[in-house]
């Protein structure tokens, strides 16, 4: 079996719903950051195996591959063949799996995992009901969703009824989104995220005028508790769900160039990272958002590791009950968990989100001289993936 690593993982600036790239054709902000990728690294792009993309709502703009359209869009070779793929939020981290997997069974030398999603122009959920809905009357009565006068799985009520289910206060929610915005702007203003950020060039609709768009736009630094305790909930029959306490619509892209370690030495770039262990898990997917607490746990399993033994956690804060669960779950410091801000901050363009975790996690360690990286992303329909990875 041949060693997966990572040479390179980049993402752009993260868009709010309605902000810079509102403008940008989904196909066109992949593309752009595919061809920077390689461009960077100075790799020809006819060596790439395969491109495997990430993408929730794969209609109208991101329809028929994303991946390929993006890749074909950017100029790059014909040759050179891609997929698309949807775990929900966590689908450009299964498609750095997929990657790595393809890597290591000796299938790829090359490949590329990225996503996207551009909430602005393709709403979430826009698949949802154009022909039907996959709610079949079975799938319904299976999960009685009549209690909860839903005819969908509704991950905002998942999130409320983990923070019950958890003894979470509004206060406790509130707090943690605040940590979010504090650590995000902290490491916005230190220049953290340069290395990692990819800037889009950008029209101004209303002047005509190119500029480089070059930060994430959602990060509130000047936000309070007392600010944030004003906002009322988001959504009319929960309590505790609001916009400060839950991720961002967002729009963005992020990829990561994984090899063959050999080949990328032969080829004279520098491995960044080695994969470690990959996990899978399916939950209830009524709550839907608890997986990341079994993923984790079946990640260091495979890993052979502890929670001791991880040097940084990302988990995406799709909702800041997720977090919150998992680590009183864990019991990770918080010390060690999403130490540049997360999605509350930053934003969840939700094809990207995988692959932009992988991307401020390979920064973080070598910033900090961290050796283990655990990532975890809960996912609609109840599911969730896990990831180690190893600095080099």
């Amino acid at each position: 079996m041949y060693e997966a690593v990572i040479v390179d993982a980049v993402r752009t600036p993260i868009g709010k719903r309605g902000g810079s790239l509102s403008g940008v054709h989904p196909v066109d902000l992949l593309g752009g950051l595919l061809k920077r990728l390689l461009d960077k690294n100075e790799l020809d792009p006819a060596r790439v195996d395969d491109v495997i993309a990430g993408c929730v709502d794969q209609v109208g703009e991101q329809a028929a591959n994303i991946a390929r359209n993006a890749w074909l869009a950017a100029g790059l070779p014909e040759s050179v063949p891609a997929l698309t793929l949807d775990r929900q939020c966590g689908s450009s981290l299964q498609a750095l799996h997929f990657a790595a997997q393809g890597v290591m069974a000796g299938a790829y030398e090359v490949a590329i995992a990225c996503g996207v999603e551009s909430m602005t122009r393709v709403p979430m959920l826009s698949t949802v009901g154009v022909y039907g809905t996959p709610m079949t009357e079975s799938l319904q009565a299976r999960y009685r969703m009549d209690r909860w006068n839903r005819k969908f799985f509704d991950q905002a009520l998942g999130a409320e009824m983990i923070a019950k289910q958890w003894g979470f206060t509004r206060e406790d929610l509130d707090r943690a989104g605040l940590r979010s915005h504090q650590r995000a702007a902290a490491a916005r203003a230190e220049g953290v995220f340069a290395s990692e950020i990819i800037p889009v060039e950008i029209q101004d609709p209303a002047t005509g005028e190119t500029r480089l768009f070059t930060e994430d736009e959602g990060i509130r630094p000047d936000t309070s508790l007392e600010k944030m305790l004003t906002l009322p909930p988001a959504f009319p029959d929960l309590e505790l769900i609001t916009a400060g306490n839950a991720s961002q619509i967002s729009d963005g892209a992020s990829a990561a160039l994984v090899m063959r370690r050999e080949t990328a030495e032969r080829l004279g770039l520098r491995p960044r990272a080695r994969f470690v262990a990959f996990a899978v898990v399916g939950v209830d997917p009524v709550t839907m958002l608890t997986g990341p607490i079994p993923a984790t746990q079946k990640v260091l399993k495979n890993a052979g590791l502890t929670v001791d033994d991880i040097d940084l956690f990302e988990v995406n804060e799709a909702f800041a009950s997720v977090v919150l669960a998992w680590q009183k779950e864990i019991g990770a410091p918080w010390d060690k968990v999403n130490v540049h801000g997360g999605a509350m901050a930053l934003g969840h363009p939700l094809g990207a989100t995988g692959t932009r975790l992988t991307a401020t996690m390979l920064n973080a360690l070598e910033r900090r001289g961290g050796r283990y990286g655990l990532m975890a992303i809960c996912e609609g329909g109840g599911m969730a993936n896990a990831t180690i990875i190893e600095r080099i």
